[in-house]
């Protein structure tokens, strides 16, 4: 499995993680869930390897405040479907597991460069 990096462009985190991937020599994909949302079934996946859905929920976005949703109970995988802008960026899956937000110790782990 080629090495996905889900996330904008313009994140600082994003380019943390391209700029990890380069300067390894680490062939990835590259997807912005704004022009290609996930599908349902990437979806549950991604859940499946958080520990609880609302780590998913970028609650520092503009999205999340524009919505009212730090006043609301609401389900996590509901509103990413409805506004991939609300999910915490970039999201790493590969074959080893997946990241939200990883740092440089997820990315090793990621890429099993311990």
């Amino acid at each position: 499995m080629i090495p996905q990096v889900i996330g904008n462009r313009k994140s600082r985190a994003f380019r943390a993680c391209e700029r990890y991937c380069k300067e390894r020599n680490i062939e990835f994909q590259t997807r912005d869930p704004k022009e290609k949302p996930l599908g349902p079934r990437e979806l549950e996946t991604i859940v499946a390897a958080v520990a609880s859905p609302d780590e998913l929920i970028d609650q520092e976005s503009q999205a999340y405040r524009k919505r009212g949703l730090a006043w609301m109970e609401y389900d996590p995988v509901e509103e990413i479907v409805d506004d991939p802008s609300l999910m915490r960026q970039p999201i790493v899956r590969t074959d080893r597991g997946i990241a939200v937000d990883p740092d440089t110790a997820d990315l090793d782990r990621l890429f099993g460069r311990q």
